[in-house]
Protein backbone atom coordinates (compact mmCIF):
# COMPACT_ATOMS: atom_id res chain seq x y z
CA UNK A 1 0.00 0.00 0.00
CA UNK A 2 1.07 3.67 -0.82
CA UNK A 3 0.13 6.77 1.08
CA UNK A 4 1.40 10.11 -0.39
CA UNK A 5 0.89 12.21 2.61
CA UNK A 6 -0.79 15.39 1.16
CA UNK A 7 -0.56 17.91 4.15
CA UNK A 8 -4.03 19.42 4.39
CA UNK A 9 -4.83 18.80 0.85
CA UNK A 10 -1.96 20.78 -0.63
CA UNK A 11 -1.44 17.24 -2.91
CA UNK A 12 -2.84 14.16 -4.52
CA UNK A 13 -2.52 11.35 -1.95
CA UNK A 14 -3.62 7.63 -1.22
CA UNK A 15 -4.46 7.35 2.14
CA UNK A 16 -5.33 3.82 3.18
CA UNK A 17 -5.57 3.02 7.18
CA UNK A 18 -2.46 0.95 5.97
CA UNK A 19 -2.80 -1.72 7.27
CA UNK A 20 -2.49 1.16 9.25
CA UNK A 21 -6.33 0.96 9.14
CA UNK A 22 -5.69 4.11 9.80
CA UNK A 23 -2.91 5.01 7.47
CA UNK A 24 -3.88 7.42 8.34
CA UNK A 25 -6.72 6.63 10.58
CA UNK A 26 -4.92 9.01 12.09
CA UNK A 27 -7.87 8.18 14.47
CA UNK A 28 -7.36 10.34 17.74
CA UNK A 29 -8.51 9.41 20.75
CA UNK A 30 -11.64 11.36 22.56
CA UNK A 31 -12.84 10.95 26.09
CA UNK A 32 -16.14 11.17 26.95
CA UNK A 33 -15.88 14.67 28.33
CA UNK A 34 -15.04 16.03 24.80
CA UNK A 35 -11.08 16.48 26.01
CA UNK A 36 -8.89 15.07 23.09
CA UNK A 37 -5.93 12.94 24.24
CA UNK A 38 -2.88 11.43 22.21
CA UNK A 39 -3.07 8.67 20.73
CA UNK A 40 -2.94 5.67 23.51
CA UNK A 41 -0.18 3.80 22.37
CA UNK A 42 2.73 6.26 23.40
CA UNK A 43 0.50 5.66 26.69
CA UNK A 44 1.10 1.86 26.20
CA UNK A 45 4.91 1.57 25.11
CA UNK A 46 5.97 3.72 28.57
CA UNK A 47 4.61 0.92 30.57
CA UNK A 48 6.21 -1.66 28.29
CA UNK A 49 9.53 -2.45 26.04
CA UNK A 50 7.62 -1.15 22.35
CA UNK A 51 8.68 -3.28 19.18
CA UNK A 52 11.33 -2.00 17.11
CA UNK A 53 12.60 -2.17 13.13
CA UNK A 54 15.04 -5.06 13.12
CA UNK A 55 17.03 -2.50 10.96
CA UNK A 56 16.88 0.61 9.42
CA UNK A 57 18.44 2.71 7.16
CA UNK A 58 17.95 6.95 6.78
CA UNK A 59 19.58 8.92 4.43
CA UNK A 60 18.72 12.89 3.71
CA UNK A 61 16.75 13.51 0.68
CA UNK A 62 18.53 16.42 -1.51
CA UNK A 63 15.92 16.23 -4.39
CA UNK A 64 14.21 19.38 -5.45
CA UNK A 65 11.08 17.41 -5.94
CA UNK A 66 8.06 18.51 -3.58
CA UNK A 67 6.89 14.32 -3.57
CA UNK A 68 6.53 12.34 -0.45
CA UNK A 69 6.04 8.81 -0.34
CA UNK A 70 4.87 6.38 2.52
CA UNK A 71 4.61 2.98 1.66
CA UNK A 72 3.93 -0.38 3.12
CA UNK A 73 4.61 -2.97 0.66
CA UNK A 74 4.27 -5.89 3.07
CA UNK A 75 3.71 -6.13 6.75
CA UNK A 76 7.59 -7.16 6.60
CA UNK A 77 9.21 -3.44 5.42
CA UNK A 78 8.64 -0.04 5.43
CA UNK A 79 9.40 2.32 2.63
CA UNK A 80 9.43 6.71 3.22
CA UNK A 81 10.92 9.39 0.42
CA UNK A 82 11.18 12.71 1.08
CA UNK A 83 9.51 13.11 4.44
CA UNK A 84 10.90 15.65 6.96
CA UNK A 85 10.97 14.79 10.86
CA UNK A 86 8.46 16.54 12.42
CA UNK A 87 5.76 14.69 9.79
CA UNK A 88 7.14 11.61 11.36
CA UNK A 89 6.42 12.62 14.29
CA UNK A 90 2.92 13.73 13.27
CA UNK A 91 2.25 10.14 12.41
CA UNK A 92 4.23 8.08 14.75
CA UNK A 93 2.78 9.61 17.54
CA UNK A 94 -1.25 10.18 15.48
CA UNK A 95 -1.04 13.95 16.15
CA UNK A 96 -1.67 16.95 13.97
CA UNK A 97 0.63 19.82 12.84
CA UNK A 98 -0.38 22.13 15.37
CA UNK A 99 -0.13 19.64 18.27
CA UNK A 100 3.59 19.53 17.69
CA UNK A 101 5.94 22.35 19.02
CA UNK A 102 9.68 22.93 19.51
CA UNK A 103 12.72 21.85 17.92
CA UNK A 104 15.50 23.23 15.23
CA UNK A 105 14.05 24.20 11.57
CA UNK A 106 15.63 21.67 9.64
CA UNK A 107 12.80 19.06 11.49
CA UNK A 108 10.29 20.95 8.90
CA UNK A 109 12.64 21.58 5.86
CA UNK A 110 14.42 18.14 5.55
CA UNK A 111 13.58 15.14 4.11
CA UNK A 112 14.32 11.37 5.12
CA UNK A 113 14.36 8.78 2.95
CA UNK A 114 13.87 5.64 5.05
CA UNK A 115 14.08 1.67 4.45
CA UNK A 116 13.34 0.02 7.73
CA UNK A 117 13.33 -4.05 8.11
CA UNK A 118 10.93 -5.79 10.15
CA UNK A 119 11.95 -8.90 12.11
CA UNK A 120 11.03 -12.13 10.16
CA UNK A 121 9.33 -13.23 13.88
CA UNK A 122 7.17 -10.29 13.92
CA UNK A 123 6.21 -10.32 10.50
CA UNK A 124 4.00 -13.67 11.21
CA UNK A 125 2.03 -11.94 13.47
CA UNK A 126 1.67 -8.58 11.95
CA UNK A 127 -0.07 -10.58 8.98
CA UNK A 128 -2.56 -11.75 11.06
CA UNK A 129 -3.44 -8.61 12.69
CA UNK A 130 -6.34 -6.27 11.95
CA UNK A 131 -5.23 -3.47 9.95
CA UNK A 132 -5.89 -0.99 13.08
CA UNK A 133 -4.14 -2.59 15.44
CA UNK A 134 -1.16 -3.33 12.29
CA UNK A 135 -1.09 0.63 11.85
CA UNK A 136 -0.45 0.53 16.18
CA UNK A 137 2.30 -1.82 15.47
CA UNK A 138 3.92 0.10 13.08
CA UNK A 139 3.32 3.56 14.68
CA UNK A 140 5.10 2.37 17.94
CA UNK A 141 8.60 1.00 15.76
CA UNK A 142 8.69 4.66 13.95
CA UNK A 143 8.48 5.95 17.63
CA UNK A 144 11.34 3.83 18.54
CA UNK A 145 13.14 4.77 15.36
CA UNK A 146 13.10 8.58 16.35
CA UNK A 147 14.03 7.81 19.84
CA UNK A 148 17.08 5.62 18.65
CA UNK A 149 18.09 7.17 15.60
CA UNK A 150 16.92 10.98 15.66
CA UNK A 151 17.51 10.66 19.76
CA UNK A 152 13.79 12.49 20.36
CA UNK A 153 12.79 13.39 23.40
CA UNK A 154 9.08 14.90 23.93
CA UNK A 155 7.47 16.23 26.75
CA UNK A 156 3.80 16.69 27.11
CA UNK A 157 1.51 19.62 27.57
CA UNK A 158 -2.39 20.25 27.78
CA UNK A 159 -4.35 23.27 26.42
CA UNK A 160 -7.38 24.28 26.33
CA UNK A 161 -8.18 25.10 22.65
CA UNK A 162 -10.51 25.97 19.85
CA UNK A 163 -11.92 22.89 18.29
CA UNK A 164 -14.55 21.93 15.71
CA UNK A 165 -17.44 19.47 16.63
CA UNK A 166 -18.51 17.03 13.50
CA UNK A 167 -22.34 16.77 14.11
CA UNK A 168 -25.25 15.58 11.91
CA UNK A 169 -27.17 18.57 10.84
CA UNK A 170 -30.58 19.51 10.78
CA UNK A 171 -32.21 16.42 8.03
CA UNK A 172 -29.98 13.71 8.61
CA UNK A 173 -26.28 12.81 6.81
CA UNK A 174 -26.16 12.30 3.28
CA UNK A 175 -23.61 9.69 3.27
CA UNK A 176 -23.51 6.29 1.20
CA UNK A 177 -22.97 2.98 3.43
CA UNK A 178 -19.54 1.81 1.82
CA UNK A 179 -19.64 -0.64 -1.51
CA UNK A 180 -16.35 -1.70 -0.59
CA UNK A 181 -16.67 -5.22 0.97
CA UNK A 182 -15.06 -6.04 4.60
CA UNK A 183 -13.25 -9.19 3.09
CA UNK A 184 -10.51 -9.04 0.53
CA UNK A 185 -10.05 -10.63 -3.19
CA UNK A 186 -8.16 -14.30 -2.74
CA UNK A 187 -4.34 -13.77 -3.56
CA UNK A 188 -3.43 -14.30 -6.97
CA UNK A 189 -0.83 -16.97 -6.13
CA UNK A 190 0.04 -18.93 -3.41
CA UNK A 191 3.24 -16.69 -2.49
CA UNK A 192 1.07 -13.45 -2.11
CA UNK A 193 0.06 -12.63 1.08
CA UNK A 194 -3.79 -11.16 1.37
CA UNK A 195 -4.11 -8.24 3.42
CA UNK A 196 -7.27 -6.74 5.31
CA UNK A 197 -9.12 -4.37 3.24
CA UNK A 198 -9.31 -0.31 4.69
CA UNK A 199 -10.15 2.84 3.89
CA UNK A 200 -8.84 4.77 1.34
CA UNK A 201 -9.26 8.55 0.76
CA UNK A 202 -8.37 10.75 -2.08
CA UNK A 203 -7.10 14.35 -0.94
CA UNK A 204 -6.81 17.48 -3.70
CA UNK A 205 -6.99 20.92 -3.52
CA UNK A 206 -11.04 21.52 -3.31
CA UNK A 207 -11.68 17.62 -3.61
CA UNK A 208 -12.01 14.97 -0.39
CA UNK A 209 -13.19 11.63 -1.46
CA UNK A 210 -13.56 8.86 0.74
CA UNK A 211 -13.79 4.56 0.33
CA UNK A 212 -15.24 2.77 3.45
CA UNK A 213 -14.40 5.72 5.70
CA UNK A 214 -15.38 5.94 9.49
CA UNK A 215 -16.35 9.52 10.77
CA UNK A 216 -13.82 9.84 12.66
CA UNK A 217 -11.02 9.09 9.64
CA UNK A 218 -13.13 12.14 7.76
CA UNK A 219 -12.86 14.25 10.98
CA UNK A 220 -9.45 13.98 11.23
CA UNK A 221 -8.74 14.72 7.75
CA UNK A 222 -11.15 17.87 7.94
CA UNK A 223 -8.81 19.29 10.51
CA UNK A 224 -5.89 19.35 7.96
CA UNK A 225 -7.89 21.79 5.85
CA UNK A 226 -6.21 25.51 5.85
CA UNK A 227 -9.98 27.03 6.39
CA UNK A 228 -10.36 25.40 9.64
CA UNK A 229 -7.28 27.01 11.09
CA UNK A 230 -5.41 24.84 12.99
CA UNK A 231 -8.57 23.09 14.90
CA UNK A 232 -8.77 19.72 15.66
CA UNK A 233 -12.07 17.93 14.40
CA UNK A 234 -14.20 15.77 16.99
CA UNK A 235 -16.02 13.25 16.12
CA UNK A 236 -19.64 13.84 17.67
CA UNK A 237 -21.67 12.19 14.65
CA UNK A 238 -22.80 9.31 16.60
CA UNK A 239 -22.23 7.57 12.95
CA UNK A 240 -20.38 3.86 13.57
CA UNK A 241 -20.87 3.04 9.70
CA UNK A 242 -18.31 3.37 7.28
CA UNK A 243 -19.20 5.20 4.15
CA UNK A 244 -18.17 6.50 0.79
CA UNK A 245 -18.46 9.91 -0.57
CA UNK A 246 -16.95 12.48 -2.53
CA UNK A 247 -16.81 16.29 -1.36
CA UNK A 248 -15.94 19.24 -3.60
CA UNK A 249 -15.47 22.73 -1.70
CA UNK A 250 -13.51 26.04 -2.83
CA UNK A 251 -9.22 25.95 -1.96
CA UNK A 252 -7.87 28.02 0.20
CA UNK A 253 -6.16 29.75 -2.28
CA UNK A 254 -3.92 32.17 -0.38
CA UNK A 255 -2.88 29.83 2.49
CA UNK A 256 0.20 28.12 2.04
CA UNK A 257 -0.12 24.53 2.15
CA UNK A 258 1.94 23.11 5.16
CA UNK A 259 4.61 20.42 4.72
CA UNK A 260 5.50 21.86 0.64
CA UNK A 261 8.64 24.35 1.82
CA UNK A 262 6.65 27.12 0.17
CA UNK A 263 7.70 25.18 -3.08
CA UNK A 264 5.06 25.45 -5.69
CA UNK A 265 2.06 22.84 -6.29
CA UNK A 266 1.83 19.91 -8.27
CA UNK A 267 0.73 20.93 -11.89
CA UNK A 268 -3.07 19.93 -12.55
CA UNK A 269 -3.59 16.77 -15.18
CA UNK A 270 -2.19 13.25 -15.30
CA UNK A 271 0.27 13.54 -12.73
CA UNK A 272 -1.10 15.86 -10.43
CA UNK A 273 -5.04 16.68 -8.65
CA UNK A 274 -7.62 17.68 -10.81
CA UNK A 275 -8.16 21.37 -10.89
CA UNK A 276 -10.77 22.78 -8.45
CA UNK A 277 -13.66 24.15 -9.27
CA UNK A 278 -13.99 27.34 -8.82
CA UNK A 279 -17.52 28.21 -8.33
CA UNK A 280 -17.51 25.61 -5.29
CA UNK A 281 -18.72 26.39 -1.88
CA UNK A 282 -16.99 27.00 1.24
CA UNK A 283 -15.69 23.63 3.07
CA UNK A 284 -18.26 24.28 5.99
CA UNK A 285 -20.81 24.99 3.69
CA UNK A 286 -20.17 22.06 1.30
CA UNK A 287 -20.04 19.67 4.28
CA UNK A 288 -23.63 20.51 4.89
CA UNK A 289 -25.28 19.84 1.87
CA UNK A 290 -23.17 16.99 0.81
CA UNK A 291 -22.21 14.56 3.75
CA UNK A 292 -25.37 16.24 5.52
CA UNK A 293 -23.20 16.59 8.40
CA UNK A 294 -21.80 20.33 10.13
CA UNK A 295 -19.08 21.81 11.88
CA UNK A 296 -19.89 23.34 15.38
CA UNK A 297 -16.88 25.43 17.31
CA UNK A 298 -16.74 24.63 20.43
CA UNK A 299 -13.72 24.53 23.02
CA UNK A 300 -11.46 21.10 24.43
CA UNK A 301 -8.61 20.00 25.63
CA UNK A 302 -5.95 19.35 23.90
CA UNK A 303 -2.94 17.05 24.75
CA UNK A 304 0.36 18.50 22.69
CA UNK A 305 4.01 17.12 22.18
CA UNK A 306 6.56 19.57 22.36
CA UNK A 307 10.27 18.69 21.31
CA UNK A 308 12.88 18.86 23.91
CA UNK A 309 15.25 17.43 22.25
CA UNK A 310 16.22 15.72 18.79
CA UNK A 311 19.24 15.47 16.69
CA UNK A 312 19.76 14.87 12.86
CA UNK A 313 20.82 11.21 12.36
CA UNK A 314 23.66 9.82 11.22
CA UNK A 315 23.74 8.27 7.41
CA UNK A 316 23.56 4.64 7.61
Amino acid sequence: MTKHLARRFGSRGTVPFFGFASAIALLLAFSLAGAVRLDAQSQAAANATPPSFEVASIKPNHSSTPNRFFRMADPSRMTITNMPTKDLIEFAYHVQPFQVSGGPGWINSQGYDIEAKVDDSLVAQLQKLSPQDRSDQFRLMLQSLLTDRFKLKLGHETKQLPIYNLVVAKGGPKLTPTTVPATPPPAASANEQPHPRGPQMMMSPGRLTGKAVEMSFLAEALGRNPALEGRLVVDQTGLKGKYDFTLEFAPERDIPMPGTNDRPPMPAGADGPPPPDPNAPSIFTAIQEQLGLKLEPAKGSVQTLVIENIEQPSEN
